[in-house]
């Protein structure tokens, strides 16, 4: 071996160590920082305010060992190349370990960036490498000073007024200001109903289709009562359907631009259901690198957290000769496709894309998990087709007059696929405007119309009246929070899924069937946050933070002076906020008018990690408490003794709901759950079929003779033979206003209208 000395090369994770080292020769040792070695301390503020709010970082105390191991390499080697994500978090890691290692003496410490990991990359990056960016590790140093500086000063605040425990995060408070906002209008809501008519119709082509009545003396209509809808019906029964007006016109749709950070989020939310978090954390795998058969370890995409919609030239040059290749010349657009970027988007990243568009999904899917393939598969296709020719559609528009009244009928058909060939959009809800509002018109489109001429006189084969009812704003999801955190501009993209996490961590809301509900402990943060620091948890107020902190990476404003101005206007509210934090604990804690059954005292009520509860003033002599349900607390004898001690049993309600347990309680600490039955009979065994809730508090359906009868499913049962196949049941899947009913055993399926099925 030579006696030269040997290079080391930083990354972040062990992943990236596994797949770099096979580029590099036996000069360079790959060592991992698994993430940030210094941060702040957790038991103080660590920011000397009066000293220019200057920070005290700390090695964490898992790092030590491994700064340990990386100084004594660096005494030996001859050169350090700092290789850490290329974003602000990534910058600051390195600042930090180069300031370590050069304590002592100075070492060469040279900067490395690639956005994605591969030979090329990683080997170009080397031989043209970087001096750390200052600007950019003053930038995350700024947001780590605004947030503990948040944290510590407004958190112990409502540990005096709830618990202890709880945060007041600086973005995370304005994500759970628009939760409650959105659940409050849920709240508030009043439905209003409407009636719709649709006629069905015959022209000389003899082909039935359907048009939809929208007019009335040429302005649009609004039905409101069945009545109403009746006496319409009436007065077309005597009427002549006339077709006024065909429109036909080729509609021309473009590629939707290849992923950023929300958008990912957003999609693989939609189709796979999955959250934030995990969609990144399997990106991140992705991006770190996979043991694909034939290859080795290999990164497969592009950097995952990115804003910015830019691909390099030599990426899209090879994507359009792929695209020639296998799809052939009108794939292929006449100029290559290009997507601004919005304002705010950092451009040192490209966006989301695979590192080698020959590296097909199905190609590589032995090498992957199911769930590497979905986002790799994702990620891939998105990509592909960003890059191709737009698709055609043939719309057609007819308008129909009916005496005073009149109707439209459209139809489209695809005319030629373009990108469509390789990444088809479904639209599942109005949250989801990014495939542009032509794709709501859609909707009701039918495929084709029958061919008809202005002045034809049509044959009325129908009239269908139906009632439906306005409905209220949806629910965020995982998809359509990320949207609204990225339109406001809060947060940026690798702060998206820790906001979410965050959230839910503390309890301040839960997801529940993919929604997100705040939590009575949730909503109480909210208001005394919104009511005490209306400036701080502000949505334009922190979406111009953000602008700040892009200004310092930019080098166009000063951290120091930032923090400053941030600091003395936060400085008075705090100040004006403490003498209210007394009156709004008296104003949660009360006395309920209950004696203690144990040793007497007063019953008071208190607030705990799941909400309100009930508890003894003498704790913690007297450990006696009790659940709290504000709307319904009575215990309900039920009609069953206890196995073991023959009392009464009693249906009590705690944090998660119903259950029944002993009405001696605490001397007998008989529980059980309450089963609740849907009056169907197991398929498979007989038994009935119960609703039942796992520990995270998604509903499935399973049988009661569990576990000798292992019947289990997700989607509701629905006692029905299936028309087709001839299965004992049906399941419902709930849509926005509408009910799937479908066969797991064959492709049957049916659209119910909501309110129908509930009249069930």
């Amino acid at each position: 071996m030579s006696d030269k000395k040997k290079k080391i090369l930083l990354v972040e994770s062990p992943t990236k160590v596994n797949t770099i080292k096979k580029f590099l020769d036996n000069n360079f040792k790959v060592m991992a920082t698994k993430g940030h070695i210094k941060d702040l301390p957790k038991s103080k503020l660590g920011v000397d305010i009066e000293n220019n709010f200057t920070p005290t970082y700390i090695v964490m105390k898992d790092k030590k060992k491994i700064l340990s191991e990386i100084k004594k390499e660096a005494e030996k080697a001859e050169a350090i190349y700092i290789g850490t994500d290329p974003d602000r978090e990534g910058e600051a890691i390195g600042y930090h370990i180069a300031d370590e290692i050069c304590k002592k003496e100075e070492k060469k410490v040279y900067r490395v960036l690639f956005n994605e990991i591969t030979q090329n990359a990683v080997l170009n990056a080397i031989k043209s490498p970087k001096e750390i960016n200052k600007n950019l590790v003053y930038a995350q140093q700024a947001r780590r000073i605004l947030d503990r500086l948040v944290g510590y000063k407004i958190s112990p605040m409502l540990w005096k007024v709830i618990r202890r425990g709880l945060s007041a995060g600086r973005v995370q408070s304005v994500a759970l200001k628009l939760i409650v906002e959105r659940q409050r209008e849920i709240d508030n809501f009043k439905p209003e109903e409407y009636w719709q008519i649709k006629a069905r119709l015959k022209g000389s082509s003899d082909s039935e289709f359907e048009a939809m009545l929208t007019e009335k003396n040429n302005e649009k209509i609004k039905i409101k009562t069945k009545e109403e809808s009746e006496n319409i019906i009436n007065e077309l029964k005597t009427q002549d359907f006339i077709v006024t007006e065909v429109i036909k016109k080729e509609r021309i749709r473009k590629a939707l631009p290849p992923f950023i950070t929300s958008t990912l989020q957003q999609e693989a939310s939609r189709k796979f259901k999955y959250t934030a978090q995990k969609t990144m954390m399997i990106a991140q795998q992705l991006y770190e690198g996979i043991d694909i058969k034939g290859e080795g370890q290999i990164g497969l995409i592009t950097y995952m957290r990115t804003d910015s919609l830019r691909v390099s030239s030599d990426a899209q040059k090879s994507t359009l000769e792929f695209i020639r290749t296998k799809y052939g010349e009108k794939y292929v657009p006449d100029t290559p496709n290009f997507y601004k970027s919005k304002k705010s988007a950092q451009d040192a990243h490209e966006a989301i894309r695979p590192t080698s568009i020959n590296r097909e999904p199905e190609k590589i899917k032995d090498s992957l998990t199911p769930e590497q393939y979905k986002i790799y598969s994702l990620i891939y296709k998105r990509f592909l087709a960003s890059q191709m020719t737009p698709a055609i559609y043939d719309d057609t528009k007819v308008k129909i007059a009916a005496g005073i009244y009149g109707f439209s009928a459209t139809g489209s058909i695809l005319k030629f696929d373009g990108f469509l060939k390789v990444y088809d959009i479904i639209v599942e809800n109005e949250e989801n405007k990014e495939d542009s509002d032509i794709e709501k018109k859609e909707n009701g489109k039918q495929k084709n119309l029958p061919e008809l001429y202005k002045g034809e006189k049509l044959i009325l084969l129908e009239l269908i009246n139906t009632q439906h009812f306005t409905q209220p704003p949806p629910f965020y999801t995982d998809a359509s929070l990320v949207k609204i955190l990225e339109e406001k501009d809060i947060g940026r993209p690798s702060t998206y899924a820790p906001i979410i996490a965050t959230l839910i961590y503390r309890k301040y809301v839960i997801r529940e069937n993919g929604k997100f509900i705040p939590t009575e402990l949730g909503i109480l943060v909210n208001d005394i946050l919104e009511k005490h620091f209306p400036e701080i948890i502000n949505v334009e107020f922190t979406a111009k933070m953000e602008d700040n902190l892009d200004a310092v990476e930019e080098g166009m404003v000063e951290w120091h002076q930032l923090l400053k101005d941030f600091y003395t206007e936060f400085e008075k509210t705090l100040e004006k906020a403490k003498p209210f934090m007394e009156d709004i604990k008296k104003n949660l804690e009360g006395e309920t008018g209950e004696k203690c059954e144990l040793c007497g005292g007063k019953m008071i009520v208190k607030w705990g990690r799941h909400g309100k509860f009930i508890s003894c003033e003498n704790y913690p002599k007297c450990k006696n408490a009790k659940s709290l349900n504000p709307e319904k607390r009575e215990e309900e004898k039920i009609d069953e003794k206890c196995p073991k001690c023959g009392s009464d049993l009693v249906v009590k309600f705690g944090p998660f709901g119903k259950f029944i347990a002993c009405s001696k309680y605490p001397e007998c600490k008989y529980t059980k759950n309450v089963i609740n039955k849907i009056g169907i009979q197991c398929p498979e065994c007989g038994g009935d079929i119960i609703e039942r809730t796992t520990k995270k508090r998604r509903k499935f359906y399973g049988c009661s003779n569990y576990p000798k009868c292992k019947f289990m499913v997700w989607d509701k049962p629905v006692n029905e033979k299936c028309p087709e196949c001839g299965a004992a049941l049906l399941f419902e899947k709930r849509k926005k206003d509408s009910v799937i009913i479908y066969c797991n055993k064959c492709n049957y399926k049916k659209q119910v209208d909501d309110n129908k099925q509930n009249e069930k």
